[in-house]
This record gives structure tokens, sequence and C-alpha cells, in this order.
């Protein structure tokens, strides 16, 4: 499915996983979520060949992922920037509320987009992108899985999640801690 000669694509996927477990409370923790896919971008990511056409470990052959890098950076970005507006509209809340940014962890510098939109110096940012790659899916559980372990996140505080992922999708979710 990756190319390994190819840098664009072969840093897609890390290795790991994450879950949060949930209870009841008589405290709101979720303040508000929003989820959205539009298919319209799939010329930026995607396999020419279908994942039904088989696979051969030869290099260029058989299922492999193209990607136009500049142009998803700039969808993601354009994307999570709207996307932090929605969510703290619907949260009744403003920037200066949110104490922690823990996002998808596919890019520092789609990170560093993000955080300098919603005015956030970096180290109020949970970045583990350097230390794990980006884990594709499990990278938001495993970025806040860190933030909690390391005492970063305290109970109370406001965190925003925010991701951004094939097909075009992207979502988000304001919690308190």
């Amino acid at each position: 499915m990756v190319d390994w000669t190819e840098r664009e694509t072969c840093v897609l996927f890390g290795d790991g996983a994450g879950a949060v477990v949930l209870e009841a409370s008589d405290e709101p923790g979720i303040l508000a979520t929003r989820l959205h896919a539009d298919g319209g971008f799939k010329h930026l990511l995607f396999n020419p060949v279908g994942v039904s056409a088989g696979f051969k470990d030869e290099p260029n052959h058989g299922v492999r992922i193209n990607m136009s890098g500049r142009e998803v950076f700039k969808v993601a970005v354009k994307t999570l920037d709207s996307l932090v507006e929605e969510t703290l509209a619907a949260a009744g809340m403003q920037e200066s509320e949110i104490d922690w940014l823990i996002p998808h962890q596919a890019n520092l510098r789609i990170i560093e987009a993000t955080a300098k939109r919603l005015n956030m110096s970096m180290d109020r940012v949970i970045v583990t992108v350097d230390k794990h790659a980006n884990t594709s899916a499990g990278s938001v559980p495993l970025a806040l899985d860190y933030a909690v372990r390391s005492g970063k996140v305290q109970r109370g505080q406001n965190l925003l999640l925010e991701a951004f992922g094939g097909g075009f999708t992207w979502a988000s979710a304001l919690l308190r801690y």
C-alpha cells in the first residue's frame, strides 16, 4: 500500500491505537462535537487502482497511495480553521477559553498553523508526532494519553481535540477534562 521510496506518502502510517473510556457525570464533559466529510477532494489523496487489485511487493506496482501534499496541507489548514470556529460557536466559547489543543499528529506544520489561528503558543499544544510519527486514527487518543500521564492536562481544563483524515474527513471534540 505504501511506496517506501516516496517520502510524501510513506510517512502517513505509523503504528498505534488508542481508546478513551467515558463515564456518566453530573458535570458536562463533552461541550461540543463536530464531524464533516467531503469526497470532492478525493483527487488529492487516493489509490489509483483500488485495494481490490491486489498487492505485489514491488516498487510502484499494485496498491499505492498518491498524495498531492501541498494541496492536502492547504485543505487541512482551511478546514481545521473553520472547524475550530464552528466548534467554539456551538459551545458558546471563545478561543481564549481553550486550555489545551490536542490535534491529530499528522504533520507539525498543520499543528502549528492551527495553533497560530487560535492565538495559542505551542506550549499549550500537545505534540507527539516527533515521538510516535503519524499514527493515523490513533494519534488523538495517544496524544490525549500523553497529555494526561505527563501531568500537563488537569481536571477542569478545556481541551480542543481535532483531526483531519482520509476521505476527506475532519472532526473535533471540545471537552472539559
